[in-house]
């Protein structure tokens, strides 16, 4: 089968359309045809050698698929069929013609929503969900500041927080991208991270109490800040590194809000967590964006052996929303 691969670690110009074996379903897999793929940060970060795939995963980038299923391995229990519309959730091997994924880490589409636009949505939907409900247990009415707010984790973010009743503010690199976020996307906030200091503004619309939770992608970069930011009992939950790895943490500051930090990836977690958190993202995402109350936002389609141009686009930085691969 036709595939993307990385020749070495670097830029955009490493990747390469190639041929390579094709999955075999084992044991609880499902192998489906892939229709399209969403480009994600961490397809980035392995394509620059930082980020290596889990133990076991292909080297193949691509974290989340769309597409229909073409065969079972043995031992499927869930009421699949052939040729069902379904998006899975990938510990790699998207950029493919095919992939074999663990039953439980497939999804049928929602409702209103065609099998290419799918392949936005399950991992951005899977992050969101598992870190800002089940790990930062966020609340109506509390406060959320989600850094990245026109990128795939955050245009999610932003959406879910504000269907859940809290209060959203958001970071963003323009004043045109920060504008979007109060209007399209209905944020309660927007800030644009290069000309604005978020510590100051995120106060001023919290009466200084400050967010009780922020979703982070920057990591070390802005630690300090992040801390400044949060509101007593805070949960500042990191989940990228686009800023770097190390910092010094105030523990002083930590301890006087009695606030947590929490670090969280997705992609190594066992089989058995990713299917519970598909599972509430079936329940609790699925109909949000089947009545329209999320939106599935695409930026821009590429076809499979145009990758290196998709993630040079990805790279610039001037997408909103996701950038699809499509086969």
């Amino acid at each position: 089968m036709k595939a993307i691969v990385a020749r070495a670690p670097g830029g955009p110009e490493v990747l390469a359309l190639a041929d390579v074996p094709a999955p075999v379903p084992g044991p609880g897999e499902i192998l489906i045809d892939v229709v399209a793929a969403g480009i994600n940060r961490a397809d980035v970060q392995q394509r620059r050698g930082f980020y290596p795939p889990p133990a076991g995963a292909t080297d193949i980038l691509g974290l989340e698929v769309s597409g229909r299923i073409a065969g079972f391995g043995p031992d499927v229990t869930r009421p699949f069929s052939v040729g069902e519309k379904v998006v899975a959730l990938l510990s790699g091997g998207g950029y493919a013609q095919q992939v074999a994924v663990p039953a439980g880490q497939v999804l049928r589409l929602p409702d209103g929503v065609d099998v290419v636009t799918a392949a936005s949505l399950p991992e951005v939907a899977a992050t969101v969900y598992s870190n800002l409900f089940m790990t930062a247990q966020l609340q109506a009415g509390e406060t959320v500041l989600v850094h990245g707010g026109t990128g795939g984790i955050g245009v999610m973010a932003v959406q879910l927080a504000k269907a859940a009743g809290a209060r959203v503010i958001a970071t963003a690199g323009s004043d045109e991208k920060a504008a979007m976020l109060t209007g399209f996307l209905g944020a309660d906030a927007a800030i644009n991270y290069r000309s604005q200091d978020f510590v100051e503004l995120v106060k001023e619309h919290t009466d200084g109490r400050g967010a009780n939770v922020i979703l982070d992608v920057v990591g070390a970069k802005y630690l300090a800040q992040n801390l400044s930011a949060l509101a007593l009992y805070g949960r500042l939950v990191v989940i990228g590194l686009q800023g770097g790895t190390t910092a010094e943490l105030d523990l002083g500051v930590l301890l006087a809000k009695r606030a947590a930090v929490i670090g969280t990836t997705l992609r190594a977690r066992p089989t058995e967590e990713k299917s519970i958190i598909m599972d509430g993202v079936r329940s609790n995402v699925w109909p949000l964006v089947a009545s329209g109350a999320v939106k599935t936002i695409v930026d821009k389609t590429f076809p499979l052996a145009q990758a290196a141009a998709a993630h040079a686009y990805f790279d610039s930085g001037s997408h909103v929303g996701k950038v699809l691969l499509t086969l």
